[in-house]
């Protein structure tokens, strides 16, 4: 059994955020210039460099035990079935938020919906999606793979396009419009089925993904603890969110308790005076790393 756990990082977009996402779950990522195999603090873990739209593929045939790749790249290598997804991880290179393919054409343009693509000229790097997409609304089309440069194709190369978006500026400011939604993507976690069953690797992937998602649950949060007399406790907790649990601990005085918890970092402007006036005091922020459910 090895004791090596070959990971696959996403190279372009997402290589920045995940390095990111890595450092801030207590992983060291360290990129060399010309080189595809990423230096991490762990002996136990083994990482290439991989374009996002081959994950699945390397994932799938065990080049490869694991791996973070759009769930995009997983439809459209058809891999759903082939790969074992151990977690979803919702970021992305602009924001915290899902990825959308969409149909888009030229505001001019007389499409408005599937049925008007009939015959039509499709370009997308998502080709497969597309196809399958079309099929279900009983369209052919040609579609044509893109290798890049997709917003400027309509109207003279391409009718249509479909296109990644995460807030649809790029296609506003090429003069587009969507038409529809193709599909929702989000980063995940997928391991080769066979090293997902090896007990070491599966602990492994299990330890890291425990670790990736923590570190997300951390981000916009931060804690909160403050001393606060016993006559004044329930005025204080009236105060704090009310789906919050924070602990609550004695102190040597036995008037007095310590309190702490858990809240969104852009409620604190507000939070904190409130929690002053109710009687709390000695009240300190402190950031979070990770949170571990």
């Amino acid at each position: 059994m090895s004791n090596t756990l070959k990971l696959g990082l996403p190279a372009g977009s997402l290589q920045d955020a995940t390095a990111e996402l890595f450092r801030k779950a207590g992983y060291k990522v360290t990129f060399a210039s010309r080189s595809y195999y990423p230096a991490i603090d762990d002996p136990e873990i083994h990482c290439t460099l991989i374009r996002a739209q081959e994950m699945a593929r390397y994932v799938r045939d065990g080049s490869l035990d694991c791996g973070l790749t759009g769930l995009d790249w997983v439809v459209e290598n058809d891999a759903q079935d082939a790969v074992t997804e151990l977690a979803e991880l919702v970021f992305s290179k602009v924001s915290r938020r899902p990825v959308r393919w969409v149909l888009a054409v030229p505001n001019d343009s007389p499409i408005h919906g599937p049925k008007d693509l009939q015959g039509k000229r499709i370009a997308t790097e998502v080709v497969n999606i597309t196809r399958k997409w079309l099929t279900s609304h009983g369209v052919t089309a040609n579609v044509e793979f893109s290798w890049g440069a997709t917003e400027v194709k309509p109207p003279k190369l391409a009718d249509a396009i479909v296109e990644v978006t995460e807030t649809g500026s790029s296609l506003r400011a090429n003069n587009l419009r969507i038409v529809a939604d193709i599909l929702t993507s989000t980063t995940r976690f997928i391991a080769n089925p066979a090293a997902a069953a090896d007990p070491w690797k599966r602990r492994k992937m299990d330890d890291l993904v425990m670790m990736l998602k923590g570190a997300m649950a951390a981000e916009g949060k931060v804690g909160l603890m403050m001393n606060v007399r016993k006559a004044d406790l329930g005025a204080v907790l009236a105060v704090l969110p009310a789906l919050q649990k924070p602990t609550i601990s004695g102190l040597s005085d036995p008037d007095w308790t310590d309190v702490m918890t858990i809240i969104a970092e852009d409620t604190v402007r507000t939070l904190v005076p409130k929690l002053k006036a109710a009687g709390a005091c000695g009240i300190v922020e402190y950031p979070l790393n990770k949170i571990i459910d």
